[in-house]
């Protein structure tokens, strides 16, 4: 006996299911990743930042284990992480973008770059202003994009949410002298 199609709140459980799966362990291994080498650079902010990108992840894993277990208030633990990851690179990319420093990037240059910099017959004060706005703009395009990710997952999960509780509902059941019930 071939066992019926699955209905579409069962397909779009099942791509809930797959995207948070993919997504939750993709926000792990990369927050996981940042917080090792910030612990190595000794970044206190970015340590912070890793932190609670990494908690945002995890929730999302918790959110889909309770989908698993047939709880429908995963959905919303879905949700909940997104708007966390959002709010995390949204702030932490706004205090980058008002934290440039022309004497810090001086600082940091070696003596190798300056010595390259001053045989190319190229003077810092030419080159500043494209290296400010190259910061600007990379701070700028990940906010961009998470704006976009993020924020199409949490339109998207909340979209969903009715399909996917009415596949985690489980069906009526009749009594067996019910018209309704089958012989």
């Amino acid at each position: 006996m071939a066992t019926p199609p699955p209905s579409a709140p069962e397909k779009v459980l099942q791509r809930v299911l797959f995207i948070s799966a993919f997504d939750g362990w993709s926000v792990c291994a990369i927050g996981g990743l940042a917080l090792l080498v910030t612990l190595l650079l000794g970044d206190l902010s970015g340590l912070v930042v890793c932190v609670l990108a990494l908690v945002a992840g995890i929730m999302e894993l918790r959110g889909r284990r309770k989908l698993q277990r047939r709880d429908p208030a995963g959905m919303k633990e879905l949700v909940r992480a997104q708007l966390l990851l959002l709010a995390v690179v949204l702030v932490y990319c706004a205090s980058r973008l008002g934290s440039f420093d022309q004497d810090t990037v001086l600082a940091s240059l070696t003596p190798d770059m300056k010595a390259a910099l001053k045989e190319s017959g190229v003077e810092m004060a030419e080159i500043m202003p494209l290296v400010k706005t190259t910061f600007y703009a990379a701070y700028s395009i990940v906010a961009l994009l998470a704006l976009l990710f993020q924020g199409g997952l949490i339109l998207y999960y909340r979209s969903k949410t009715p399909l996917v509780t009415e596949a985690l509902t489980p069906p009526p059941v009749l009594p067996p002298n019910s018209p309704l019930a089958y012989p």
